[in-house]
């Protein structure tokens, strides 16, 4: 036992690393997710349940599903000894020195959650044979991709939110389901369900995989379905995992008669198809075009200038926009796009389970379908696919690849978020020490097998540092910068957009070769 705690020992060095780099970023810049959280931790601890998504005096309403209203109740216990005075609804844009502190805290006290989860995931990859060394174990490599991720601690502990807390859940789910213990895995995930609904993009993979997977409990040899193996216990226990948790969480609610309310808070579809700051996804890409479209329509005198929508997508509002050129698009239109592109992945791991990496896979699917297809994306939301990915880069030299191509490109466009000047050089050097062992990291573990990018990845990621270089540096100096403001923003996204789209096709290139390998004798 000794042996064994003693060859961990470099997990807690980096927990303990890495939670002491977030408490130095305290006093940074935080972004209007500060107040929103605050506000919510006022609405949660001074105000009846029956008020909470009801509650509006701010324009940062309670928009999370209850468990998470609970987890605020659950930090303004301890809040309210730090300052009582961010406990108050009407005290709005409050951000004492002590609420500062305790709030910065929260989430790196929180994100112990995320370290249990990221050392249960480093107990599911294999050892590599013949590695002795710690920097060349794939379980050293994962912990860092995920323990010192440059878009959680960006997002986390400069921008503010709770993603780690969050992550851990999922993380720890699929660790179990690699496990074999399902129940514990559909658990977990039941519960972040009700702590944040944005998870529901990958509810499809785990509905699948459990059905498929658990409830089934035989196949014929060829790995088709054995109908007669069904369980109706296992689906029953699964049934009332979920049942279970509903209750507890929507209970209180559906009591209080805030049912409505709090669905209308879920899924607020008049926010518009983008974010202010375009997701870099296929909408991203739909938008420039229309762009590019009308522009070319008024130089060719196809359309009157007068006659179009001004900035409608690129003045930084979050409202519904029409398009100049090409369809509007709906929500119902961005549902049907989702839909679409994960049945593939969803019937793949249907008609031939392979254990968990394959449910991690279409999981991976899932997230990114939704990022790319998805209405109203916030670009953090990538991060629902670089960390899973993250298990998968470690053991397979084609999923580093992709991962080497989407957490570059990924991270990179999270950049617009810290747009302060004294961030400036620690988003560039956080952003640099990732992606460098990244990619120094994961090269070390499949150098036997080859290259991990092909000559046209490396130069695409190389130009990201011409897009850097031209939207930090020579842009802000330029005099379009007072004609044309959104402009870094747009080219950070479509840039960005090409390679998240490009990851999601090879992450199905490779689901359809392990498909057709499958298939052959």
């Amino acid at each position: 036992m000794a042996a064994q705690a003693e060859s961990w020992s470099w997990f807690a060095a980096l927990a303990v690393g890495v939670s002491l780099l977030k408490c130095l970023f305290i006093n940074a810049y935080h972004s209007t997710d500060f107040e929103v959280h605050r506000n919510w931790l006022a609405i949660t601890h001074s105000l009846p349940v029956s008020r909470w998504y009801r509650e509006n005096t701010s324009e940062w309403t309670l928009d999370y599903p209850p468990l998470f209203a609970w987890f605020e109740f659950g930090l303004s216990q301890a809040a309210r000894h730090f300052d009582p005075n961010m406990l108050r609804v009407e005290n709005l844009d409050y951000a004492s020195p002590a609420t500062v502190l305790f709030q910065r805290l929260s989430v790196v006290f929180t994100d112990l959650l995320f370290i249990y989860a990221v050392r249960e995931c480093c107990r599911c990859v294999g050892v590599q044979k013949g590695s002795k060394e710690v920097l060349t174990r794939p379980s050293f490599v994962l912990a860092v991709l995920l323990l010192w991720n440059f878009g959680l601690l960006v997002v986390d502990h400069i921008h503010f939110q709770y993603n780690g807390f969050l992550f851990g859940f999922l993380l720890l789910s699929v660790a179990k389901h690699l496990q074999g213990q399902h129940l514990q895995g559909a658990l977990l995930f039941a519960v972040l369900l009700h702590l944040k609904h944005i998870y529901l993009y990958v509810a499809p993979a785990y509905g699948i995989f459990l059905l498929r997977s658990y409830c089934f409990t035989r196949d014929h040899r060829d790995g088709a379905i054995r109908w007669s193996s069904f369980s109706p216990l296992r689906l029953l226990a699964l049934g009332g995992i979920v049942t279970s948790v509903s209750a507890l969480s929507l209970g209180p609610f559906i009591v209080t008669g805030q049912l409505p309310q709090l669905v209308s808070r879920l899924f607020p579809f008049r926010r518009g198809l983008c974010h202010a700051y375009w997701a870099p996804n296929v909408w991203a890409l739909y938008n420039a075009a229309d762009k590019l479209l009308a522009a070319l329509g008024v130089r060719l005198k196809l359309l009157q200038e007068a006659e179009l929508p001004r900035a409608s997508m690129t003045g930084g509002l979050v409202q519904e926009v029409q398009h100049a050129v090409l369809p509007s698009v709906s929500p119902s239109v961005t549902l049907l796009c989702t839909l679409l592109s994960i049945l593939p992945a969803l019937a793949s791991l249907w008609r031939r389970p392979r254990g968990g990496r394959a449910f991690l896979r279409c999981l991976l699917l899932c997230a990114l379908a939704s990022f790319l297809f998805g209405w109203h994306v916030h670009e953090k939301a990538v991060l629902l696919a670089v960390l899973p990915l993250s298990v998968l880069a470690v053991e397979s030299r084609e999923d580093a690849g992709i991962f080497l191509v989407l957490a570059t490109t990924g991270h990179y466009s999270l950049f617009p978020l810290l747009f302060t000047p004294a961030e400036l050089p620690i988003k560039v050097c956080l952003m640099l020490m990732f992606t460098i062992f990244s990619f120094t990291g994961l090269g070390a573990l499949h150098r036997a097998r080859g290259p991990l990018l092909r000559p046209l990845e490396l130069v695409y990621l190389l130009g990201l540092l011409a897009v850097a270089i031209g939207c930090e540096f020579v842009f802000p100096l330029s005099p379009w910068r007072q004609r044309l403001p959104f402009l870094p923003l747009l080219v950070t996204s479509v840039y960005c957009a090409a390679g998240v789209c490009y990851s999601f096709l090879r992450l199905y290139a490779s689901m359809l070769r392990s498909d057709h390998r499958a298939k052959q004798p």
